[in-house]
Protein backbone atom coordinates (compact mmCIF):
# COMPACT_ATOMS: atom_id res chain seq x y z
CA UNK A 1 0.00 0.00 0.00
CA UNK A 2 1.47 3.35 -0.98
CA UNK A 3 1.69 6.35 1.29
CA UNK A 4 -0.08 9.64 0.57
CA UNK A 5 2.10 12.19 -1.21
CA UNK A 6 2.99 15.75 -0.25
CA UNK A 7 4.83 18.47 -2.14
CA UNK A 8 8.04 19.99 -0.82
CA UNK A 9 6.13 23.11 0.27
CA UNK A 10 3.54 21.01 2.14
CA UNK A 11 6.23 18.96 3.91
CA UNK A 12 8.17 22.07 4.92
CA UNK A 13 5.00 23.72 6.25
CA UNK A 14 4.25 20.61 8.30
CA UNK A 15 7.80 20.63 9.70
CA UNK A 16 7.60 24.32 10.59
CA UNK A 17 4.29 23.78 12.39
CA UNK A 18 5.77 20.92 14.44
CA UNK A 19 8.89 22.96 15.24
CA UNK A 20 6.77 25.84 16.53
CA UNK A 21 5.11 23.43 18.97
CA UNK A 22 8.14 21.40 20.08
CA UNK A 23 11.21 23.65 19.80
CA UNK A 24 12.29 27.24 20.36
CA UNK A 25 14.00 27.78 17.02
CA UNK A 26 15.84 30.98 16.07
CA UNK A 27 14.62 32.94 13.05
CA UNK A 28 16.56 32.49 9.81
CA UNK A 29 16.59 28.71 9.40
CA UNK A 30 15.90 27.59 5.85
CA UNK A 31 14.39 24.11 5.52
CA UNK A 32 14.57 22.09 2.32
CA UNK A 33 13.71 18.54 1.29
CA UNK A 34 16.47 16.28 -0.03
CA UNK A 35 15.49 13.20 -2.01
CA UNK A 36 17.47 10.00 -1.91
CA UNK A 37 15.95 7.46 -4.27
CA UNK A 38 12.48 6.67 -2.95
CA UNK A 39 13.12 8.30 0.42
CA UNK A 40 13.51 11.92 1.49
CA UNK A 41 14.71 13.95 4.48
CA UNK A 42 14.85 17.53 5.67
CA UNK A 43 17.94 19.74 5.54
CA UNK A 44 18.43 22.91 7.54
CA UNK A 45 20.60 25.80 6.40
CA UNK A 46 21.39 29.05 8.15
CA UNK A 47 23.96 31.82 8.20
CA UNK A 48 26.70 31.84 10.84
CA UNK A 49 24.84 34.28 13.10
CA UNK A 50 21.75 32.04 13.18
CA UNK A 51 23.85 28.91 13.76
CA UNK A 52 25.44 30.63 16.77
CA UNK A 53 22.08 31.44 18.40
CA UNK A 54 20.83 29.45 21.39
CA UNK A 55 18.52 26.64 20.42
CA UNK A 56 19.86 26.10 16.90
CA UNK A 57 21.38 22.62 17.50
CA UNK A 58 18.25 21.46 19.31
CA UNK A 59 16.09 22.79 16.48
CA UNK A 60 18.08 20.88 13.86
CA UNK A 61 17.92 17.70 15.96
CA UNK A 62 14.16 18.11 16.28
CA UNK A 63 13.89 18.67 12.51
CA UNK A 64 15.66 15.34 11.92
CA UNK A 65 13.18 13.59 14.22
CA UNK A 66 10.23 15.27 12.51
CA UNK A 67 11.61 14.24 9.10
CA UNK A 68 11.99 10.63 10.23
CA UNK A 69 8.41 10.63 11.45
CA UNK A 70 6.90 12.33 8.39
CA UNK A 71 8.91 10.29 5.85
CA UNK A 72 7.28 7.15 7.23
CA UNK A 73 3.85 8.70 6.65
CA UNK A 74 4.28 10.55 3.34
CA UNK A 75 6.02 10.15 0.01
CA UNK A 76 7.53 13.12 -1.80
CA UNK A 77 5.44 14.45 -4.69
CA UNK A 78 7.19 16.29 -7.53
Amino acid sequence: MSKPTKTEAELIEMAKAELRVHADCPEGIIISVIRDGDSWEFRAEADEATVAKPGFPECVAMLVQIGDHLSKQYDFKD
